[in-house]
């Protein structure tokens, strides 16, 4: 079946078609869900209520990009959602601000294992954690960051910044060093 004829499907309400969209994206959907999550449990929450926004938007897909990509968006922002409820950005530091330094070349995560990586991540306090994904794995600009967040961008910039600095030095105490 093809990914349309399955949209289709899901939208007129068949309940094993809807099955088969959750089992194809709900793995992959969980680990984006993980990233931006305190613990398993609030990644499943963030994974079910997104869920619930797929099939109530399913109708709005266009078709003109990847199922897989508009899924993951409606999962990035649910787990955003479940982010601004928790907490809010207090601290509103300028870049400039900053004293956390790190070179491009000294960033090193090839010798990582996902896993590892990922609990290092989830490690990060919720701000560095939260602009690290959305930066460095989801892709945003650090203008697109501030507008989702209601933060300025140099704070989008100055948590990002930190977050690096926190992960090179727990890189270090690792002893995984250039």
């Amino acid at each position: 079946m093809t990914e349309s004829a399955l949209v289709n499907k899901c939208i007129n309400g068949d309940l094993k078609a809807q099955r088969t969209l959750f089992e194809m994206f709900a793995p992959k959907m969980l680990g984006v869900c993980l990233r931006y999550s305190k613990n398993q449990e609030q990644a499943e929450d963030v994974l079910q209520d997104g869920f619930i926004k797929v099939f109530n938007n399913l109708s709005k897909f266009s078709g003109s990009g990847s199922l897989e990509g508009w899924v993951r968006r409606i999962m990035v922002n649910t787990a955003l959602d479940q982010i601004r409820k928790e907490t809010k950005f207090k601290d509103n530091v300028g870049f400039d601000d900053v004293d956390y330094k790190i070179e491009t070349n000294s960033f090193i995560m090839e010798s990582m294992m996902a896993e590892d990586l990922l609990a290092l991540i989830n490690n990060m306090p919720e701000g560095y954690k939260t602009v690290f994904n959305l930066f460095a794995i989801e892709g945003y600009s650090h203008k697109e960051i501030a507008e989702e967040l209601s933060i300025s961008e140099n704070t989008s910039k100055s948590q990002y910044s930190r977050a690096r600095a926190f992960l090179q030095q727990k890189l270090n105490e690792l002893g995984i060093e250039r």
